[in-house]
C-alpha cells in the first residue's frame, strides 16, 4: 500500500474502505474498530481515577488503564498488519501460473501469505476478546457518568472480535488440510466466540443498571 492506515483521517480511511480496492478491508476495520474499543475504556478510567467514587477501585482502574492502553496500541498495528497482509495475498494470486514450475512456486507462496493474513485477523479477535473483558471490569467501577462510553466500547470491541473471526473462518478453507495453523485456528475462534452473547449482554445490563 502506498499510504499507512494508522496516518489516514478518519474521512479518507473510510473513502478507501468505500473503493473496489480489496485493502483495506474487513479486517483493518474490525482492529481499528477494536482500538477505539480500547481508547474507550482508557477514556473511562481516565475519569474515574482520583474520584471520590473510585476509592477501593484503584488499583484495578490502573490494571485497567494500563491494559487498555497496551490493546489499543497493538490493534491499531494489527490495522496495518492485516491490510499488508492481504495485500500480500493479492499480489501472490497474480502471480504468473502458465507452466507447472510457476503454479507450483504460486501456490507455495499463496499458501505463505494465507498464514499470515490468517493470523493477523486471529490476533485482532484475541486481543478483542481482552478488550471486551476490560470492559467487562470497567461497567461497576467506571464513572456513572461515563457508564455509556463502557457500554460504546464493549459494543465495539465485540464487533471486532466477531469480525475478525469472520476474516479468519474466510481464509481457513484455503490453507493446506494438514496445516496446525488451520486446526489450531479453527479451535481458537471457537473458544472465543464460546459465549460472547453473555458477555455482551452482561456488559450492556451493568451499564443499564447504572444508567437508572
Amino acid at each position: 500500500m502506498d499510504e499507512r492506515l494508522t496516518e489516514l483521517t478518519i474521512r479518507r480511511f473510510v473513502e478507501r474502505l468505500a473503493t473496489s480496492d480489496p485493502v483495506p478491508g474487513g479486517g483493518s476495520a474490525a482492529a481499528l474498530a477494536g482500538a477505539m474499543g480500547a481508547a474507550l475504556v482508557r477514556m473511562v478510567v481516565e475519569l474515574s481515577a482520583g474520584r471520590p467514587a473510585a476509592a477501593g477501585h484503584e488499583d484495578a482502574l490502573a490494571e485497567i488503564g494500563i491494559a487498555s492502553t497496551s490493546w489499543q496500541s497493538e490493534l491499531l498495528n494489527l490495522a496495518e498488519l492485516d491490510a499488508n497482509a492481504y495485500d500480500a495475498v493479492v499480489r501472490a494470486r497474480r502471480l504468473p501460473r502458465g507452466s507447472v514450475r510457476e503454479r507450483e512456486a504460486r501456490d507455495v507462496q499463496v499458501a505463505a501469505v494465507l498464514r499470515e493474513a490468517t493470523r493477523a485477523p486471529l490476533a485482532t479477535a484475541r486481543i478483542a476478546s481482552a478488550v471486551l473483558g476490560l470492559a467487562e471490569r470497567l461497567a461497576p467501577i467506571g464513572n456513572r457518568n461515563a457508564v455509556s462510553d463502557v457500554g460504546v466500547a464493549a459494543l465495539l470491541a465485540a464487533g471486532s472480535l466477531r469480525g475478525a473471526v469472520l476474516n479468519v473462518e474466510i481464509n481457513l478453507p484455503y490453507l493446506p488440510a494438514d496445516d496446525p495453523l488451520r486446526r489450531d485456528a479453527t479451535a481458537e475462534i471457537q473458544a472465543l466466540v464460546t459465549g460472547l452473547d453473555d458477555r455482551e449482554h452482561a456488559v450492556r445490563d451493568a451499564v443499564s443498571e447504572r444508567l437508572r
